[in-house]
């Protein structure tokens, strides 16, 4: 039962249908149409014969008119048959001469053909059956007769027979050919689907190793790359995710293994109280390092599930660039950089002003991090027509070219770089700033790198 199920056998049915359904249009058209045809020609023929031959010849004496008919019918190539109508209830048609003498002629008593000429008094033509057999006829009313014209359709009926025996063998043959190249084509089909389908189930188990691979153009081939392009994404994703796996390990390992170890110094004893201060302040920087890990991937998760909400309010940028240089200048104190703040007055942005200081964070402790002892981090704010945007730059030894997309992926850490973090923190801002309707652009000038975070200015 699955078999007629298949999309070959849907397929090869529909290619069915669609020749049956053409071959009786054309059976329709052609058929009737060309009976017709014959029948209109022998009527005509008739009709001619009655006019050209039979009426200027037609005998006013009544005891002439069987000779008429016997002498004109094979003249005319048709049988001739005279009526009288007779005063009766019903009135009836009575042949009183009938060029076929030898046979009975009840067969045409009441002739309809006859009846519509004497009740029209105008010449009728049309067709009749009598046992079994079809008749063109053509009538003329001559006073109180009428003569009539009638010739067998035998012959044309047989040739409408062959022509209607040819189509349906050409049908047949049709159909069968049709079935046949249905089902070749489809079974074609049907094999680039099933290899869609392996592909798929490949995928779904996590084999991402081998390409999908189809070099048709049609809507098939154009799936087929889309599944190409699905398994690269699902294989860089995979393979990005087992390294935050590994990244993740080790970033929750080293603070918690730091911490244990903390924790079975101070239970020893013994310890002096600087000591002890030094150990409870190195336990705090570890659970702030697991706080912002933990930070982190809770803000990943809820952006993947799309539950991560943003308010559109006016936000002054260049308030939120103060309070930034607030919070990081005893760090960068610390860690010997100059921060700089350049703001430019009356940048308002249409935004969250949380997410805002978020991302802002994000890129000033990216520059501390990764940029050496006496680099200089600027933050500046800027208004350029319907942009607002806050900027990050330092000049420490800048971002290869080549690394400056791979940097904003997800569990992404530069080579050679410190190994501080878990590789979020550009991913997770630049997805806060595209909620926000804005991007983070990435430039390099003048020795300076610049991470600058555009979003709608504020119209009011």
């Amino acid at each position: 039962m699955r078999r007629f199920q298949s999309v070959g056998a849907k397929l090869a049915f529909a290619l069915l249908l669609i020749v049956a359904g053409v071959l009786a249009i054309v059976y329709l058209i052609v058929v009737p149409s060309f009976r017709n045809s014959l029948a209109g020609n022998e009527l005509n023929s008739l009709e001619f014969s009655l006019r050209s031959i039979a009426i200027p010849n037609y005998p006013p004496e009544p005891y002439l008119k069987q000779a008429f008919t016997e002498a004109w019918a094979p003249k005319v190539n048709a049988r001739i048959v005279v009526y009288d109508l007779e005063n009766a209830v019903p009135a009836l048609l009575v042949p009183v001469a009938d060029s076929a003498s030898e046979t009975d002629s009840s067969d045409v008593e009441n002739d309809p053909v006859a009846f519509a000429a004497i009740q029209h008094l105008t010449l009728v033509r049309g067709t009749v059956s009598r046992d079994g057999q079809e008749y063109a006829e053509v009538g003329y009313p001559l006073g109180g007769s009428v003569i009539v014209l009638s010739a067998s359709l035998h012959d044309q009926l047989q040739a409408v027979s062959v022509v209607r025996r040819r189509v349906f063998v050409a049908g047949a043959l049709a159909i069968a050919f049709s079935v046949l190249l249905g089902l070749v084509g489809a079974r074609l089909l049907t094999r680039r689907i099933r290899r869609l389908e392996h592909a798929a189930d490949r995928i779904a188990a996590g084999d991402f190793d081998d390409a999908v691979v189809d070099h048709g153009s049609d809507e098939i081939g154009q799936l087929a790359r889309s599944f190409e392009r699905m398994r690269l994404r699902l294989a860089h994703l995979d393979r990005a995710r087992g390294a935050f796996i590994a990244n993740a390990s080790h970033e929750l390992r080293t603070p918690l293994f730091s911490l244990g170890g903390f924790l079975e110094l101070l239970d020893e004893g013994g310890l002096d109280e600087s000591t002890r201060e030094e150990f409870l302040a190195q336990m705090r920087e570890q659970v702030e390092r697991l706080t912002k890990l933990a930070t982190d991937l809770l803000d990943l998760s809820r952006l993947d599930a799309g539950r991560l909400t943003v308010a559109s309010e006016p936000v002054d940028l260049g308030e939120l660039a103060v309070e930034l240089a607030a919070e990081f200048g005893p760090r960068a104190t610390r860690s010997q950089h100059r921060l700089e703040l350049v703001p430019e007055q009356s940048v308002t942005a249409s935004a969250d002003a949380e997410r805002v200081l978020q991302i802002g964070r994000v890129l000033v402790e990216n520059g501390l991090v990764h940029t050496p002892a006496g680099a200089t981090l600027r933050i500046s704010t800027a208004l350029d027509g319907s942009r607002a945007t806050l900027t990050v730059a330092n000049d420490g030894s800048g971002i290869p070219r080549e690394a400056q997309q791979q940097i904003f992926e997800r569990f992404t850490r530069l080579e050679g770089t410190r190994a501080s973090g878990s590789g979020l923190g550009l991913a997770i801002a630049r997805e806060l700033a595209e909620v926000m309707e804005g991007r983070i652009e990435l430039d390099s000038q003048n020795g300076w790198t610049l991470f600058t975070l555009v979003l709608r200015a504020d119209p009011r």
